[in-house]
């Protein structure tokens, strides 16, 4: 999944206007990649008005793609007993693929720190 956000990312970059879809794509990418240790949570200062405008492009132009390739592999994970937990952190992510807009993915000790509500949360196996 980290690829299809890399994918977009890229995608988004081309043109000037599609930047900051760039930067959320990649932002998710590395939480996809190495969501353990890390939380998404609300950014502090973050416009409601404008962050709900950029998610529900995102949501028409990419969220929708990316939270359906979560879901997948979700489905994918849960045939196996071993892939469960991978399947509860996709569907976890397929959250997070919708609304990147407003949200920023900080350390768990930073939140806590900083007292910031926790949106996605992956949590290790045991």
């Amino acid at each position: 999944m980290a690829l299809a956000y890399a994918l977009a990312g890229l995608i988004s970059l081309v043109l000037i206007i599609t930047i900051p879809f760039g930067v959320q794509a990649f932002k998710l990418a590395s939480f996809a990649l190495w969501p353990f240790g890390r939380v998404m949570v609300a950014r502090p200062g973050a416009s409601a008005g404008l962050s709900a405008i950029g998610n529900i492009i995102w949501i028409l132009f990419g969220g929708i793609w990316l939270a359906l390739g979560h879901l997948l592999a979700a489905l994918v994970n849960a045939i196996t007993i071993i892939g469960i937990p991978f399947a509860v952190a996709h569907l976890k992510l397929a959250g997070a693929a919708l609304t990147p807009f407003g949200n920023t993915v900080v350390s768990i000790d930073q939140a806590r720190v900083q007292g910031l509500p926790v949106s996605v949360e992956v949590k290790p196996i045991g």
